[in-house]
């Protein structure tokens, strides 16, 4: 049975393909496809999509916290069940990220893992040049640094690929572990 993992973009797809290979698997040899749908409010029409093409394929996906209620009322019309909590999309394959999965990834890292990133990834003065901005003044550091790496769309996905690639494999985020669980053959 073919296993289709949705995410919102192609870094939440860099992250699931990444943590994945950390955890020493290869989705793709194991059948699964990740596809980004650009945004949640997507959902809908890949799922008549779906159900169309690949009406056996096992589902699955990450979304935005923020996004919860779109994808409930998704998930719903498709025939997942009625009235559908947290933890009933997470027993259909779909795992919610608090408040993205950058900041999940953020707070996974810590920040004094992602200083020493930042460092060597040689962003260290654009850093200090957006922490001086009276904007961002007194924001907490979590919220600097998700602003900061999100500001740039190629910083976005180095910093992405950078924090899965080296933080502890026991660290990765809630949702991400959950997801590759649901998704793992085994469990077919």
């Amino acid at each position: 049975m073919r296993t289709i993992v949705l995410v919102e973009g192609v870094t939440d797809e860099l992250a699931l393909t990444l943590a994945a290979r950390r955890l020493g698997r290869d989705l793709k040899a194991e059948g699964v496809s990740v596809v980004p749908i650009n945004g949640a409010h997507a959902i809908s029409r890949f799922l008549r999509q779906l159900a169309a093409e690949e009406p056996g394929a096992k589902l699955g996906g990450l979304y935005d916290e923020g996004e919860e209620e779109v994808i409930r009322a998704a998930l719903e019309r498709a025939g997942y069940g009625p009235n559908l909590d947290r933890g009933q999309l997470e027993g259909v394959g779909f795992f919610a990220c608090i408040a993205d999965l950058e900041d999940e990834l953020i707070r996974a890292a810590s920040e004094p893992n992602l200083s020493r990133l930042i460092e060597r990834e040689g962003d260290a003065q654009p850093w200090r040049t957006f922490r001086n901005q009276h904007a961002w003044h007194g924001r907490p550091v979590d919220q600097q640094l998700r602003r900061f790496i999100r500001s740039v769309s190629e910083r976005n996905s180095r910093y992405i690929r950078a924090i899965v690639e080296t933080i502890d494999i026991s660290r990765l985020p809630r949702p991400l572990r959950l997801l590759l669980d649901y998704v793992e053959p085994r469990r077919a």
